[in-house]
């Protein structure tokens, strides 16, 4: 079997995007900001879609296995990681540093687990933490493309709309109040869920040790 196959090839194009994604997030440009939410969201067609031709035309392999997931987590955190790079946002590096950590923490109990010859799969927290961590992402994008927006084709900042007061005063304060709110969640369900998936599997731990 090709290790290369389509499926594989698939992952590696969503680790080529992560540099080009984080670029265009970064640049205060609404057409950049854009193209930056469509790779993201590009990279979570393909990640369906590459699962479903590994399943069902028998194309798993050892290095998919690897790549699939390392893709996954590279787009996610290369984007909370950007993030906190954007003073606009304002959002905390401590949030990210717990979404992160669980990221690394997790996949170390998996080595773990592999080294003894036990495999501990996803379950469905982790599928809900990935959901709502794609959901923040998202959202908080959507944010940056309303506020460059406002600037390339209004002419006008947050600050601007704040000080005109109203409903515009109001949109300001909710498109600036989403991204913090919507991390804040990832953070809190990132280590809610990572805790329970430690706490079921402490024996595991417990031999390791």
């Amino acid at each position: 079997m090709d290790p290369l196959n389509v499926p594989n090839q698939l992952s590696v194009a969503r680790l080529l995007a992560v540099p080009f994604f984080m670029g265009l997030a970064y640049v205060d440009n609404v057409y950049a900001r854009v193209g930056a939410l469509l790779i993201f969201v590009g990279a979570g067609v393909t990640d369906l879609v590459d699962g479903y031709l590994a399943r069902k035309h028998n194309l798993v392999t050892n290095l998919g296995i690897f790549l699939d997931p390392l893709a996954d987590k590279m787009i996610i955190t290369a984007a909370f990681i950007l993030f906190v790079e954007i003073p606009s946002l304002r959002i905390p590096s401590w949030m990210v540093v717990a979404i992160v950590g669980r990221e690394f923490l997790i996949t170390g109990l998996r080595g773990v687990a592999a080294s003894q010859g036990t495999l501990v799969p996803a379950d469905a927290g982790g599928k809900f933490k990935t959901s709502v961590q794609n959901a923040a992402i998202i959202t908080t994008l959507l944010a940056l493309i309303v506020t460059s927006g406002w600037e390339r084709f209004a002419g006008v900042d947050a600050a601007d709309l704040l000080a005109r007061g109203g409903w515009r005063a109001d949109a300001a304060r909710v498109v600036g109040a989403v991204p913090l709110a919507m991390v804040l969640a990832a953070t809190v369900v990132s280590v809610w869920t990572g805790a329970s998936y430690l706490w079921r599997h402490r024996q595991l731990l417990k031999e390791s040790a």
